[in-house]
């Protein structure tokens, strides 16, 4: 059952990190999951080095810093895909 959480999350720090970053980006919902997968897995290796992964009730800093990797990965990573696939949608 944790894949399935993993897809949920991905998904969702997937979807808000494209809302966050300016611009449209290029990237198909897939991949939007796998890199919203990738930001979480970023963000909960920052927390344990900060010491901040497991405390009482919400782990408030820990989701703000999964958030911010999703940002990252997102940004980092739509700009690999249209660099690769090229930007078909410009005119």
């Amino acid at each position: 059952m944790n894949w399935l959480w993993a897809i949920i999350v991905g998904l969702v720090l997937g979807l808000i990190a494209k809302a966050i970053i300016p611009g449209k980006q290029e990237i198909p919902l897939w991949l939007t999951v796998v890199f919203g997968i990738l930001g979480s897995v970023l963000g909960n290796w920052a927390a344990t080095g900060l010491g901040v992964n497991d405390t009482r009730g919400i782990d408030w800093i820990r989701h703000l810093l999964q958030l911010i990797g999703a940002v990252i990965i997102v940004g980092v990573g739509d700009k690999l895909w249209t660099s690769i696939r090229g930007n078909r949608h410009a005119t």
